[in-house]
């Protein structure tokens, strides 16, 4: 598919404008909350959307400040003194990130499991949700756009916001984001509607928000919105006081070691981050894309290089816009480099109109874009679809970053994830039955396609609960592959714990290159991959294949 299909040229500015109605608040509230200049975190948006969105291949991906950067800027800021020494630590972690992606570090994502990534999105939808409930009813006291609401202490205060915004109820606000809600509502619902595809929902409900709040101000009315529950976009006074917002790195503290450490601690958190939002947004693709995580590494290093140049944070792909992105018909990158485009353009032309906008406006939009990626449908398609390994992992995930924050989430729910695959690892490694007989035990063992050394545990607790005085047969006709370390296990069995246990041994389909023979000199068969198969019931001593399926605790008490 082209760069800029002009199919999806209408559908394309028209999610920009969505995103860049997203993006604005969340750029001025991150930059605040980082304790940065609030024109640093505008500077991060535009670079993040035009120069990023140029040079990376993701369709869909949108970058910009992020809220799980703030704790990290707010104290490098602290630690190194100013904000230019900070700027100089920024630069380097985009050198280091264009590196990485050189180094092909993009990969890593490749390995995320898709429960882990389906978790990570309806977690990010239930935050949103919840973190944007305080600002629909008008209580504003934490920065727009700190998701994990986490303050400089590591104090966890997003609940504690929630029931604090029960007592200070904005009867305006709750009525601007119950009219923007049922507009956005209505766009996907109503049929007459949902035919105006030129017009962006979230369009209409923000400009019905700041209608509704200026009737509210030329009546008089007492449910006007003040100034702080509005966007707050930094309106310079000159062009002199325009250009004085940007700042340049103090390239005198490239030999201190505490700015190179604040640098590679951005390149790592920035590009796992990156690599999940990337990884997310490929998942929500409706065209089945996929991204080249090295080249997006690339654009990140690059957006990061120009940003903290000229004064901007770091950047990272942030799941938030892009999903927000999805939603609104965004289907190439020029959505993304549109809706900086009109950031551009909206801090040049317009701050003092766009300051005019409700938060709770803002809210709505939010809401409905946290409700699609959280949808109950969601949580009832991975019950269904799913095998117990696959949901548990699944919902660990959300309730992780939910109570933590996205790389901590992430990393627990994989944990989970890896465990279940583990153990399903473990428990496909054979297939154990057993017969009994007046005479005596036959047991029947077949090993699975492939053998690895994780499976060494399992088989080993295993035979080591085979009983005296049977009859074991060991199958590896079906085995393409079987570790080095497993194939050690079965000589030192059939020549050491078998004799010790007068336990008869046959083998069937064991190729010739593993010398099993070699050690297994009371092994009453030998029948190599080469030879006709033969079937369990034909083998000396009358062992046969048999019908019930034994697992590791019934062998053990047999």
């Amino acid at each position: 598919m082209n760069k800029f299909n002009t199919k999806y040229l209408k559908s394309d500015i028209k999610s920009g404008l969505v995103v860049f109605l997203v993006a604005l608040p969340l750029c001025l509230g991150i930059a605040l909350a980082s304790g940065a200049p609030l024109f640093s975190g505008i500077i991060s948006g535009v670079i993040g959307g035009i120069v990023v969105g140029l040079f990376s291949n993701s369709p869909l991906s949108v970058s910009g400040p992020a809220a799980g950067l703030t704790a990290i800027i707010l104290s490098a800021i602290a630690t190194l003194g100013s904000f230019e020494a900070f700027l100089l630590a920024g630069l380097l972690a985009g050198i280091l990130q264009l590196i990485l992606g050189y180094l092909k570090a993009g990969v890593v994502s490749n390995y995320l499991p898709s429960n882990v990534i389906e978790g990570m999105l309806a977690a990010i939808g239930i935050i949103i949700i919840l973190t944007q409930l305080p600002h629909a009813v008008g209580y504003d006291v934490i920065n727009e756009g700190d998701y994990f609401h986490i303050d400089a202490e590591g104090n966890h205060d997003m609940f504690t916001t929630i029931i604090e915004a029960v007592n200070f109820l904005h009867p305006g606000a709750i009525i601007i984001v119950l009219a923007s809600l049922s507009v956005i509502i209505a766009f996907d619902e109503v049929n007459v509607l949902k035919k105006i595809k030129a017009i962006p929902s979230a369009l209409v409900a923000v400009l019905l928000g700041v209608l509704i709040n200026e009737i509210f101000r030329f009546t008089g009315s007492s449910l006007l919105v003040g100034t702080d529950h509005l966007v707050s976009l930094p309106v310079p006074s000159s062009l002199a006081d325009f250009y004085s917002q940007f700042s340049l790195p103090d390239f005198t503290q490239i030999t201190n070691k505490k700015v190179w450490v604040v640098a590679m601690t951005i390149t790592a958190v920035a590009s796992i981050e990156t690599l999940l939002s990337v990884e997310a947004s490929d998942k929500l693709d409706p065209l089945k894309r996929y991204t080249n995580t090295n080249r997006e590494l690339k654009a990140q290093g690059i957006g990061n290089i120009l940003s903290c140049l000229i004064g901007g944070i770091p950047m990272t792909s942030v799941i938030v816009r892009s999903s927000a992105n999805v939603n609104s018909g965004g289907r190439t990158k020029l959505a993304a480099i549109s809706h900086g485009v009109f950031l551009l353009l909206a801090v040049l032309l317009i701050p003092v109109m766009l300051n005019k906008i409700p938060l709770a406006s803002l809210a709505a939009v939010l809401i409905a874009i946290g409700f699609k990626l959280a949808s109950p449908k969601v949580f009832i398609h991975m019950w269904k679809n799913s095998k117990k390994f696959q949901f548990i992992p699944f919902v660990v995930t959300v309730i992780a970053i939910i109570f933590t924050d996205l790389l901590v989430g992430v990393g627990i729910g994989l944990t989970v994830s890896i465990y279940f695959i583990l153990r399903g690892n473990l428990k496909l490694a054979y297939f154990f039955k057993k017969e009994e007989h007046t005479e005596g035990k036959n047991i029947y063992m077949e090993l699975a396609q492939e053998v690895s050394f994780l499976n060494k545990a399992a088989i080993k607790q295993t035979l080591s609960h085979i009983p005296e005085h049977c009859t074991l047969v060991l199958d590896a006709s079906h085995s393409v592959y079987i570790d080095y370390d497993v194939l050690q296990l079965i000589k030192d069995f059939v020549s050491q714990g078998a004799v010790v246990k007068n336990i008869t041994v046959s083998l069937i389909g064991f190729r010739k290159e593993y010398n099993i023979e070699n050690t297994a000199t009371h092994v009453t068969t030998i029948i190599s991959d080469n030879e006709a198969p033969v079937s369990p019931k034909e083998i000396q001593n009358g062992v046969k294949v048999p019908s019930n399926v034994l697992n590791v605790k019934d062998l053990a008490g047999s």
